[in-house]
């Protein structure tokens, strides 16, 4: 398994960034496209509706892994 990359994006406003490993970052971005979002407007979507005490990483993988399991 590959390290951590990070991504910068802005969300609500503000700076964030997110540091996943390189595989879950390339199932969101298949998700992304196959939603026809950019990686950015499925973030920013899965912020908005994450639980607040998920962090968004959390959030992140959670969903990649529930993309890949349908």
């Amino acid at each position: 398994m590959s390290g951590l990359v990070k991504r910068s994006f802005s969300l609500s406003g503000h700076r964030t960034s997110v540091a996943l490993e390189a595989e879950f970052w390339a199932v969101l971005t298949a998700e992304a496209a196959r939603r026809q979002l950019s990686l950015a407007g499925l973030v920013a979507a899965l912020d908005a509706t994450r639980h607040p005490d998920r962090t968004l990483a959390s959030a992140l993988r959670l969903y990649a892994l529930d993309a890949v399991r349908a």
